[in-house]
């Protein structure tokens, strides 16, 4: 099981949509080292099952390991 403690939160804006429910994401807050980087993001599952529609430009809160940094899951969209 994935451990809470392996996970952090960050902040950005979409910028690419892609095929399949992924997403190019720009962060704008979060870890230092993190700012200013492009992650490849999917969305979450109760995203995806509620249906809620994310399109360019949106803000978005998003999960990324601190095993791997390239890639995370959306899991809020901010109004």
């Amino acid at each position: 099981m994935s451990d809470k403690q392996d996970i952090f939160e960050v902040e950005g804006e979409i910028t690419e949509s892609l095929p399949n429910m992924m997403f190019r994401v720009s962060v704008t807050s979060g870890p230092e080292d993190m700012i200013g980087k492009t992650i490849l993001c999917t969305l979450s599952g109760k995203m995806r099952m509620y249906k809620i529609r994310v399109m360019l430009g949106d803000k978005i809160k998003a999960d990324v390991s601190k095993y791997d940094t390239s890639k995370g899951r959306l899991t809020f969209r901010v109004k």
